[in-house]
């Protein structure tokens, strides 16, 4: 789907309208539209200094927009409902001398949970994080990953109709990452919706509806996750067989290793007639597989040596 002619929908949650900022003479993002709708899971994603956090930052009002409209629930963002939406920064902050469940307990309160229902709530959600035992722990004696999984915690508590988490599973191994967007998922069968800035393609596949990827402050992908493999991705088959596959106008070869090939083609090129001519040619093929490129190939493809860092 191209980025014009992505679909809009007559009551999103999120809707930002040709938004532009500039910081001096610098513009950081110029006439970026899309919207997020309601229950979904949408992947906000880009390189270091795509834009991102701008963005985000000026959904929530800490930064003014230079142009454009960025609304939640038809309207800017005002403190006063600030318990309908849990925002997970990058730069984690949490009350460092406290311990973990006084402080949970307090954001419970902010939100309108009273003592039982917050302390419940709590414990259980820490029971299953794994770090039930540090409840009574000083914030500042846990692990970044724990206070990481505390911070989350306290920023799902009370079912908030909005998330938005800026790479809620960084620095998590593999398993409390797979717990993170186990929880991620409860979220969104509940009802909420959720905004996710992440580098882990894994996470993208598995979680996000629709994505749209920015670069220099534009919007360089918008749509599904198919939509956008299929149109910026091109097609990769993977091939195995006896003989060499010939170069042709009709593929790129990518890789190459004894007895196995790996060709691109674009969307356009049917890739049966592909195997037809391999195998008219003589070539014994065990195996021909063809797949829509990986967002993480995609990624790279579009930001390059800026697909290293992120914001």
């Amino acid at each position: 789907m191209s980025i014009a002619a992505s679909s809009t929908t007559s009551n999103p949650l999120v809707r930002v309208e040709h938004f532009g900022m500039s910081f001096g003479r610098t513009e950081v993002i110029q006439d970026l539209s899309f919207e997020i709708r309601r229950g979904e899971t949408f992947g906000f994603l880009g390189s270091n200094g795509s834009g991102k956090t701008t963005t985000i930052r000026a959904l929530l009002g800490i930064y003014q927009p230079t142009r454009g409209l960025l609304h939640i629930d038809g309207r800017e963002f005002s403190p006063d409902n600030g318990d309908r939406l849990g925002y997970l920064p990058e730069e984690r902050g949490l009350y460092q001398k406290e311990s973990v469940v006084d402080v949970m307990m307090y954001f419970g309160r902010l939100k309108g949970l009273g003592h039982a229902a917050s302390r419940k709530w709590s414990l259980d959600y820490l029971e299953r994080v794994g770090i039930a035992d540090k409840a009574a722990a000083r914030i500042d004696k846990l692990s970044q990953g724990q206070q990481q999984k505390v911070q989350l915690g306290v920023t799902i508590m009370n079912g908030p109709e909005l998330l938005i988490l800026d790479e809620p599973t960084k620095g998590f191994d593999p398993v409390n990452r797979r717990l993170l967007m186990e929880i991620i998922e409860d979220q969104k069968r509940a009802g909420a919706t959720v905004m996710m800035v992440t580098h882990q393609m894994e996470e993208v596949e598995r979680l996000c509806d629709r994505i749209l990827l920015l670069k220099g402050g534009k919007a360089r992908a918008y749509g599904t996750v198919d939509e956008v493999r299929a149109e910026f991705g091109g097609t990769r088959i993977h091939i195995d067989t006896d003989g060499t596959v010939p170069t042709s106008d009709a593929y790129r070869i990518v890789a190459t290793s004894p007895g196995r090939t790996e060709l691109e083609v674009g969307n356009d090129v049917d890739t049966s007639t592909i195997l037809s001519s391999l195998v008219s040619a003589g070539i014994a093929v065990r195996s021909f597989t063809p797949t829509l490129k990986s967002l993480d190939d995609i990624f790279i493809e579009i930001y390059g040596a800026d697909a290293t860092g992120v914001e």
